[in-house]
């Protein structure tokens, strides 16, 4: 064997071992911010004020999977629709066992692991009457110091004559919202926000011909609630 082989023979054996060593790092410091307990779960823990008993989200095979580890499957809420957004997929979720009108939405985030669960609400709303109100809806806000897709307004249609959604604010003008249908009469609504949006936000909806019929102002990023038609009409922007 000539010296210059040995030289490349050690060339590629060293160039090999750095490889290997950069992995092998690289992956340790994902298992750090990433597992059950991890600087991920610290930093989430720490934005929502649990500064000493620190969550330990666990790792799911799929978004579904993700949510039910997290939450404990008490429940039994199905997926009625999934949205692809930026680091993972939100799931918004119902269930019939409820005397009520529900939806929850969840953010999960798809890491080197796997899924982990991010952020989520929801909202449950009793009506005493057999026709539920026009619209439902829920402000969730954006969550300091972890990254989300929030913040968002998302909720129910109800009325058919309502045909087009935006959520409205002060800095950044009108946002459509998007429209899935899920059932017979009932549409699920949402719309993401930029995170510069401040309140308050109004919720406008509009009829085929583009008038506006029914709206609602909210100052609360946390509110949750309902409205039904009925505001000064005006064309759509």
């Amino acid at each position: 064997m000539t010296q210059q082989t040995k030289r490349s023979r050690m060339m590629m054996f060293t160039l090999l071992a750095v490889i290997l060593l950069s992995a092998a790092i690289f992956y340790a410091a994902i298992f750090m911010i990433e597992s059950p307990g991890g600087i991920a779960d610290r930093r989430l823990s720490e934005a929502v004020g649990m500064n000493e008993d620190f969550l330990k989200i666990p790792i799911g095979k799929t978004p579904e999977a993700a949510v039910e580890q997290f939450r404990g499957g008490s429940s039994s809420p199905y997926v009625i629709h999934q949205e692809p957004v930026d680091e993972g997929m939100l799931l918004f979720k119902t269930s019939t066992r409820q005397e009520s009108t529900n939806l929850q939405v969840e953010y999960v985030r798809n890491t080197w692991l796997g899924w982990k669960w991010v952020w989520g609400g929801g909202f449950s709303n009793s009506e005493a009457s057999d026709k539920p109100s026009a619209v439902h809806y829920m402000s969730l806000p954006e969550l300091k110091g972890v990254s989300t897709p929030f913040p968002m307004l998302f909720g129910y249609v109800f009325d058919p004559s309502i045909v087009r959604i935006t959520v409205e604010t002060m800095k950044d003008g009108s946002n459509e919202a998007k429209q899935i249908k899920v059932g017979p009469d009932e549409h699920l609504w949402f719309v993401l926000l930029p995170s510069s949006a401040d309140m308050p936000y109004e919720i406008k909806g509009y009829d085929e011909s583009g008038e506006q019929i029914a709206s609602k102002m909210i100052d609360d990023p946390n509110d949750s609630g309902i409205f039904d038609l009925g505001t000064t009409a005006s064309s759509a922007p």
